[in-house]
């Protein structure tokens, strides 16, 4: 009887990790979202400070080449939300006849 606890406690042991990993990517995946989001958020606010930024001072803050940056970090996050998340697997065709 203690063998059978044991096995069966081991078989829930392995399939633990499977099940958190599964959760992981899902977490990770709204996480990524989350954060695609809010950079997209940020847009108006830099749309804002750029209204405000002083057109004499010396040292201007480029404000386009922000943007850009940031939508290349979305858009990079986004294609990794998007990207499947396994690559389907080819098979060699089967032969089908098998009679001689």
């Amino acid at each position: 009887m203690r063998i059978i606890q044991l096995l069966i406690l081991v078989a829930l042991a392995a399939s633990l990790p499977v099940q958190f990993a599964r959760a992981d990517a899902d977490g990770e995946r709204a996480v990524l979202a989350r954060i695609a989001h809010e950079l997209q958020v940020i847009g108006p606010m830099i749309n804002e400070a750029t209204s405000q930024a002083n057109p004499d001072a010396r040292i201007k803050f480029n404000y386009n080449w922000l943007q850009q940056d940031l939508d290349r970090i979305r858009l990079g996050i986004q294609a990794h939300i998007d990207a499947p998340r396994s690559a389907p697997r080819t098979f060699p065709p089967l032969r089908g006849d098998y009679r001689r």
